[in-house]
């Protein structure tokens, strides 16, 4: 088998000087988790319980976690290559440590028109999950606005600012999902700087939910919450006379908060912001998409789900998921997500048969994005250890993953 998260642990916990009781203790959790976690009993926790191991043991939760860190994949023939590295770079250029400018292209800075349409094809993209192919085209779209910011005047130059910003947001989900969360954090940095020259006051905004979500894959789910929450209450929206973006904005926040707030077994706080969530939602009636994030009726229903589960509710959480209203409304990978959810409600249940099927639901949905989320990663290895037969679904699923559950 694969190094499993229960491997991470035996070989860090005694680095702590922890025995299996002691690490228990020190993170709030059950010894049997930690017995049953090292003996590879279980492949998986619920992430509070991960993020809870990983602060006792000093580490990220991607690192205890092993999620992919590197792009698998071979660009179209004549298109750029996918590298984080180039990513990287294109967050911290050599240049701005040398005080250097970049060199402009011979035809000038792109127009902000130009911009703006790369910005947009990006959307289906992010949507898909195709991470291989937003980490090949971020890098010139943040040297293309960065030449833009410099080059332009007046209000080109604000609204140069505001596609650096969201591409620069888009960077930080992407190195997150390959737990590069420092660099990650770097890169929202950039975006909030960008968002203040730029002209758009809601940036600001959606980049903070944004960082919420960082902090949370990071396990800093205090952080997490906290930056949410503040955001929120800063930013309510008129519920009379204010733009329904405004409203939406908000319930993504309380969202982000609430999320973390399960994950910091703050039930009763993420059962509040729920239902503030759901209760904006329910004013504007239907799904939005605003900065290419999702947030309506169906999205907070999915939100409540993945909560539900976090709380070990998992026949709550399967009468949620019935409940939920046009799930065709959302991307495709919060779709998928939405049934990793279910997975893991069934197999808290023992129905492994019925969470297979809804992983095979998720990666018929969103291929890309399940090789390389970590949750769907766990599952599905999970799931393949019990399996009794030397073929069947889960283990062709675990094939195509290429998870080694030999």
């Amino acid at each position: 088998m694969q190094d499993s998260i229960g491997d991470r642990i035996a070989r860090l916990r005694p680095r702590r000087g922890f025995t299996q009781e002691s690490l228990a203790a020190e993170a709030g959790v059950s010894v049997d988790i930690v017995r049953k976690l090292e003996q590879n009993q279980r492949l998986t926790a619920r992430l509070s319980t991960l993020n809870k191991l990983a602060a006792a043991l000093d580490v990220e939760t991607s690192l205890l976690i092993g999620q992919p860190t590197t792009l698998a994949g071979v660009p179209e023939r004549g298109g750029p290559s996918a590298s984080l590295l180039a990513l990287r770079r294109a967050v911290t250029p050599v240049a701005d440590l040398l005080a250097q400018e970049t060199a402009v292209a011979d035809d000038g800075a792109p127009p902000i028109a130009e911009l703006r349409a790369s910005l947009k094809s990006t959307e289906v993209i992010r949507r898909d999950g195709r991470l291989a192919e937003i980490a090949a085209i971020l890098p010139r779209l943040i040297e293309d606005a960065r030449s833009a910011a410099r080059e332009h005047s007046s209000h080109e130059r604000a609204a140069a600012f505001a596609v650096l910003a969201e591409a620069y947001q888009v960077a930080a989900t992407t190195l997150t999902a390959f737990g590069k969360e420092d660099a990650a954090f770097t890169a929202m940095e950039r975006a909030r700087e960008a968002a203040r020259q730029s002209d758009d006051e809601r940036l600001e905004i959606i980049g903070m939910s944004t960082l919420s979500w960082i902090f949370c894959k990071q396990g800093r789910v205090d952080d997490a919450q906290r930056i949410a929450q503040a955001t929120a209450e800063a930013h309510e929206p008129s519920w009379s006379r204010g733009p329904m973006v405004d409203v939406a904005l908000w319930g993504i926040l309380l969202l982000r908060a609430a999320s973390a707030a399960v994950r910091a077994d703050r039930r009763d706080t993420a059962e509040e912001f729920l239902r503030m969530a759901n209760g904006a939602a329910a004013r504007i009636g239907a799904d939005r998409l605003d900065y290419a994030t999702p947030f309506g009726p169906t999205n907070a229903g999915v939100a409540t789900v993945n909560a539900l589960v976090e709380m070990e509710r998992p026949a709550q959480a399967l009468d949620a998921a019935r409940r939920i209203p046009g799930l065709d409304a959302l991307p495709p990978t919060w779709q998928a997500r939405y049934f990793v959810d279910r997975a893991l409600a069934h197999i808290d249940l023992e129905s492994d048969e019925r969470a297979t099927r809804a992983m095979l639901k998720a990666e018929q949905i969103a291929p890309e994005w399940m090789r390389y989320h970590a949750t769907s990663r766990r599952v599905v290895a999970d799931l393949a250890t019990r399996e009794r037969r030397r073929s069947g679904p889960v283990l062709e699923l675990a094939d195509r993953l290429q998870l080694d559950v030999g």
